[in-house]
């Protein structure tokens, strides 16, 4: 054997061509070799990598001449592969033996000490920049592995976070790596100074601020603790406070934050340059308006004198934008641009109008149905492809689906149609969320301890859009069987057909001392026909068979109206009557969900009366939802209702279909139908043919929640009472309770949480401070 050399050659033994190739990459001079053809390739030390694998980084083959710069091109290339740690080149005879060294493989990633993050996720994310199980080890990679650590704490304001890396060798090549973490204390923001502030004071800013020195609720929204996102947030909260409210050039300067030596407090200063508050000059408007520009001249939000606002400004160029989308100018830009007159302290505005190319819709696409069939989406469409893009068609489409109560989620987007100019699609996506109910309703009381009812239902049923009930009532005092279907397409022009037909048994609620019982048998068809995109009227009738039956501890108010329909004279027994109730109903709904509504109303009114049957009654209901968004998050929602009985002729007001108030759904904080007229002897409930109810609350979503309203905590007054027929409904005789409640659109269906105070209750009344209701959904 040789080695090839141009100074000097040795006798036999392996010709090693390591020196070759390091004089090669490190001085940039090489030993000159005499050229030879290989006629085999073998590899040593490798332990867990495959020959094959080396073979195929090898940038030379069996048959080929390997020279000097094949070898530094070998050399070069398997160190590349950050598999090997040692590559070394030998030639024995005309074979080619490649020597390696492999890395270790890491076998496990464990971290101690780690309190703030869950080890699943730190695994994960140290894995992502290539240190995890079956990885090779790196030890650049676990360096920046224990920097991407503690960036991450000092994201949470850990600055005394401290991380001790351990590599444990194990058998087989292999090496365990253990990040040892001393989290430190987290450090909190002492103190918040703003420099150069006289329009408004240090508190008035700092209210804008989502970063602050701790409050009550700071363990949960951890404001005290500083982050770089937040403060730049609050930069511009506070430029916007400003632009809001007329200081057009103010600037914040800069920003200073600053640690203790023991990095427990942080003091951040913000140093503002607020310049003069300025008003608006004039308004004019430029470019193509198509005739309309006193039309668009009534969106504008500001008018000459008023003083500058940016929120103002930012939504007229919205409304002018969505305005021209109603007419198809889906890319419509518009640009206010300022003329400031700094002497006069004045700003004019110029809004240019670009309408850009008329749109039309190519495609309307449906996304994350899994279960309801595109058909029950489509149908509630104002939007049509290949019309004019309508900006107001396409919002009243999102809010259609919404409505709909199918999903818990519903968005709308509309990208510019891939190589067009004039064309948009509508992509609608939806979050389907379970339609089956099982309601469960309950309360907690001193006197009655726990009591509970319950019933099924199906809504969108096999994802058709129908609603198939079964209603199983096991509460202790109302057992019920109901089997119900709706159909909200009866027909292809949106009218809907409904029917029941149940077996219902009432016994008085847990507050009475008296016993009776009422077994209804019966059932109803009604059809829905709506006459514009809110407003639907409804028309039914039905046939039901009350059952009436008293006893010796009966109400004097219930025997006495057995009397009066066939009972026994002394008003103890069984009777019943027949009646065959016709209902009209007329619903306007424009809430923008039905779920969690934010914006919007409610109206219904529903006439029910029977001439025919032989109870001879009639009654009216009428119920008003209003909601409103009062700031960014908060949501004022008010319901009024008002419920009116009458008998006809000589018959009474059938007791069975009373109202009654009180509990969770109308007056929180009284034991539920405890309210109105009282037995003058027992002192149960008895309800009224007339009810009034007021309720408002103020709807905010837990911090932290972002745009998710599926949690939300309110406060909530409510007001409410029952009447006796045509007894005069009282102001002064509702009553009244206040308090604080969650709801939670949960995984298993709806919950509501309230606890309340009564604010003007009476001697006698039944009160009841926390209360629930739950459904629970699959």
């Amino acid at each position: 054997m040789k080695l090839y050399s141009d100074r000097f050659a040795l006798p036999s033994f392996r010709r090693s061509l390591i020196g070759a190739a390091a004089l090669a990459l490190c001085s940039g001079s090489a030993l000159a070799l005499e050229p030879f053809v290989v006629k085999d390739i073998r590899v040593e030390g490798i332990q867990r990598t495959e020959a094959g694998t080396v073979f195929s980084y090898l940038p030379v083959r069996v048959g080929e001449t390997f020279t000097e710069d094949k070898s530094i091109s070998t050399i070069k290339a398997l160190y590349a592969t950050g598999f090997f740690k040692d590559v070394k080149l030998e030639a024995d005879g005309d074979v080619l033996v490649v020597l390696v060294e492999e890395r270790p493989a890491i076998a496990k990633v464990d971290f101690t000490g780690t309190k703030e993050f869950e080890k699943d996720m730190l695994v994960k994310a140290l894995k992502d920049i290539g240190v995890g199980e079956t990885k090779i080890f790196d030890k650049a990679s676990v360096d920046r592995a224990e920097q991407e650590l503690k960036r991450q704490y000092l994201s949470r304001g850990l600055y005394g976070v401290k991380v001790t890396t351990t590599v444990t060798p194990l058998e087989r090549n292999r090496v365990s790596i253990t990040f040892a973490v001393d989290e430190g204390e987290v450090a909190k923001i002492k103190q918040i100074n703003l420099v150069g502030n006289k329009a408004f004071s240090d508190k008035e800013l700092r209210d804008q601020l989502a970063l602050n020195t701790g409050t009550w609720f700071s363990w949960y929204t951890k404001a005290n603790q500083y982050s770089k996102t937040k403060l730049t947030g609050d930069i511009e909260s506070l430029k916007s406070y400003y632009l809001n409210r007329g200081y057009v050039e103010m600037q914040v300067e800069s920003t200073q934050v600053s640690i203790t030596p023991d990095k427990k407090d942080i003091y951040i200063t913000i140093n503002i340059v607020e310049g003069e508050k300025y008003k608006v000059s004039n308004i004019k408007f430029e470019g193509e308006m198509f005739g309309r520009e006193d039309e668009l001249r009534q969106l504008v939000l500001l008018r000459k004198g008023d003083v500058y606002s940016g929120e103002r400004l930012t939504a007229t160029n919205k409304m002018i934008q969505d305005r021209l989308a109603t007419f198809g100018y889906a890319f419509a830009n518009v640009n206010a641009n300022p003329d400031i007159d700094r002497e006069k302290r004045e700003v004019g505005f110029t809004f240019f109008v670009d309408p850009g190319k008329r749109a039309y819709v190519r495609h309307m696409n449906i996304a994350g149905n899994t279960t309801t069939r595109d058909e029950v989406i489509r149908r509630e469409f104002r939007q049509f492809e290949s019309s004019w893009y309508d900006a107001n068609r396409v919002k009243l489409t999102r809010d259609r689906v919404d409505r709909l109560g199918y999903f818990k989620d519903v968005t709308i987007d509309t990208p510019e149609a891939q190589g067009t100019s004039d064309q948009v699609d509508v992509n609608l996506t939806v979050v389907e969320k379970p339609t089956g109910n099982f309601q469960i309703g309950g309360a907690f009381s001193q006197a009655e301890k726990f009591t509970f009812s319950a019933s099924i239902q199906q809504a969108n049923f096999a994802g058709s859009g129908n609603t198939v009930g079964i209603e199983l009532n096991t509460s202790k005092y109302n057992r019920s069987i109901a089997f119900s279907h709706t159909n909200p397409y009866f027909t292809d022009d949106g009218v809907s057909r409904s029917y029941e037909v149940y077996l219902r048994t009432y016994r008085p609620p847990a507050i009475n001392i008296g016993g009776y019982s009422i077994r209804q048998t019966g059932g109803r068809i009604s059809f829905g026909v709506p006459f514009s995109e809110v407003d639907t009227v409804f028309f039914g009738i039905g046939l039901e068979h009350s059952q009436v039956e008293t006893d010796s501890s009966s109400p004097t108010f219930w025997r006495t109206y057995l009397r009066s329909i066939g009972g026994p004279a002394n008003g103890i027994g069984t009777a019943s009557a027949n009646s065959v109730p016709l209902t009209v109903a007329w619903q306007r709904d424009s809430r923008d969900s039905a779920l969690t509504p934010t914006i919007g109303q409610y109206q219904r009114v529903n006439l029910e009366a029977d001439f025919i049957g032989e109870s001879k009654y009639g009654r009216a209901v009428y119920e008003y939802q209003w909601f409103r968004p009062l700031f960014s998050k908060v949501t004022l929602a008010l319901k009024g209702e008002i419920g009116l009985g009458r008998s006809f002729g000589k018959k009474p007001y059938p007791v069975f279909k009373n109202f009654y108030a009180g509990g969770i759904g109308s007056v929180r904080g009284y034991e539920s139908s405890s309210l109105g007229m009282l037995d003058p002897l027992s002192r149960d409930a008895l309800g009224g043919a007339s009810r009034l109810l007021i309720n408002s609350e103020l709807q905010m979503p837990f911090p932290g929640q972002g745009q998710d309203r599926s949690l939300r905590w309110f406060g909530f007054l409510d007001g409410g009472q029952v009447y006796r027929e045509r007894e005069k409904m009282r102001i002064s005789e509702l009553r009244f309770s206040t308090g604080l409640g969650i709801s939670w659109i949960s995984p298993v269906g709806p919950l509501k949480l309230s606890y309340a105070k009564p604010l003007n209750a009476k001697p006698g009344d039944r009160l009841e401070r926390f209360q629930f209701q739950m459904g629970a959904g699959f």
